[in-house]
């Protein structure tokens, strides 16, 4: 009887440790689960803002082209490539996924950084009032897009490290969420922007 009550015991021992670490194991997979859709979501959420910027810009442009030709009607091939860019990222942007935007977006920074050069080109364009008031309101947008860039970035790197870690690889495989891309300036852009429009002083 007491050799019957021992292994009652043990087994009834064995039973609550299983029980324990499957109560723990199914605790953590389902708060890996939540923290691996959260951070999916700040991703989702965080180019969602990123998208609000570039639309901005992609309104602004027209108004600055229109205002350079007037004053550089034969730059044209450079006209050209600023309204092929923003035609690629919009067909992006409707289907495409989120790596051929940003490779849009990259795209469109560069025919833009080529269009900004211009007004070293032409003073006169540089002084006229019209192209300050858009040119403010163009570096304002690219001020937006830097900060929404960066938070969009910081939300990719969180994924992706999570992701990375033992538990983390195998809690988004199970969940089905993938890495996300970053949203890199490329180089010959990056200093385009940051140039004062606001006047010829």
């Amino acid at each position: 009887m007491t050799r019957r009550s021992s292994i009652s015991a043990i087994l009834l021992a064995v039973i609550v440790a299983l029980l324990a670490v499957f109560v723990i194991g199914g605790g953590c997979a389902i708060s890996g689960y939540n923290k691996v859709v959260g951070l999916r979501e700040a991703v989702d959420g965080a180019w969602a803002q990123v998208e609000n910027q570039l639309q901005r810009r992609f309104d602004l442009i027209p108004n600055v082209v229109e205002t350079v030709k007037g004053y550089a009607a034969h730059e044209s091939e450079i006209f050209k490539h600023v309204a092929d860019a923003r035609t690629q990222y919009f067909q992006a942007a409707q289907g495409g996924s989120r790596k051929e935007q940003v490779a849009a977006a990259t795209g469109f920074e560069r025919a833009l950084s080529r269009l900004l050069v211009l007004q070293e080109k032409y003073p006169d364009l540089k002084a006229q009032q019209q192209f300050q008031a858009l040119m403010v309101q163009l570096e304002g947008t690219e001020n937006r897009i830097a900060v929404e860039r960066k938070r969009y970035n910081d939300s990719v790197r969180s994924l992706n490290t999570y992701r990375r870690r033992f538990f983390g690889r195998i809690i988004s495989g199970w969940a089905g969420i993938e890495g996300a891309e970053y949203f890199e300036t490329p180089k010959e852009a990056q200093q385009a922007p940051q140039v004062d429009f606001t006047g010829g002083e």
